[in-house]
Order: C-alpha cells, then structure tokens, then sequence
C-alpha cells in the first residue's frame, strides 16, 4: 500500500484508513436519495504504526467523542454532492487533525508579578476605596 506523507517525519499507509459510504443528508434534492456520497473514515489510532505514541495521545485528546473507546476515530462528510469531494475533504480534516497533534505546546512557567506592580495595584485599589467613601452621606457638625 502506498504511504500518504502527513508531515516530514511522520507518514501513514492508505491501508490504514477505511472508507465506507452512506446515503448523505446534504444538497442534492432527489440525487441524494439514490447515490451514497456521503463518507465515514475510520482510522485506528492506537494500532497505527506510523504515529509516534506522543502524537496519539494528543490526537486522541484532540480528537474527543470522535474518538471510540477502542482508539478507532471516525470522521463523517457529506457536505458535497460528489462522493470524491466528500473523501478528499475527510481526508484532509484527519491530516489536519494529524498535523495538529504534532504540535508540542509550550510549558507554562510560573511567574510571580514584580513589586512594582503589586504596589500599583494596592495603590490603585485604596484609591477606588476613596472614591467610594466620598460618596457617602456629607455630615454636618
């Protein structure tokens, strides 16, 4: 089976990804009733040698309910009245989906706030306090 490239490192085999076709719900008046062009993918993460464990983790948080307690991710199109354009755009949003689970995210490091901005802070704060206290009742000896 051939390889499809996802990224520069990462590439998985057109094996792996299993098509079926269903009548779709879309445009296409009385057309839709008689042709299945609408296209569920399934791809078995947790099986798929050519993801790195890393990627199939993210890709699986990614993914969310798309994803199956099994590890298999099922991705629907029907938006199109072609069943070829309805695969290539579910093709497409599973690289996609791929591609973004490549993405380390950056570590959050912690930081404290400078005492410059702490005191500006509180000074701020005491001065809402004064405003608000002059807007009591104005009392007369």
């Amino acid at each position: 089976m051939p390889r499809i490239p996802i990224t520069r490192s990462i590439s998985i085999d057109s094996g792996e990804l299993v098509e079926s076709f269903t009548r779709a719900s879309g445009p296409g008046g009385q057309h839709v009733n008689t042709t299945d062009s609408a296209v569920l993918l399934r791809f078995d993460v947790v099986a798929s040698p050519g993801l790195p464990e890393a990627v199939k983790h993210r890709l699986a948080v990614l993914a969310g309910s798309r994803l199956t307690k099994d590890g298999v991710l099922t991705l629907r199109a029907d938006a199109s009245r072609s069943q070829e354009m309805n695969r290539r755009e579910v093709r497409e949003r599973l690289f996609d989906l791929i591609r973004e689970a490549t993405i380390v995210p950056k570590k959050r490091r912690a930081t404290k706030p400078t005492r410059a901005s702490q005191v500006r802070r509180v000074d701020a704060k005491k001065g809402r306090a004064q405003v608000k206290a002059g807007r009591g009742k104005v009392k007369f000896d």
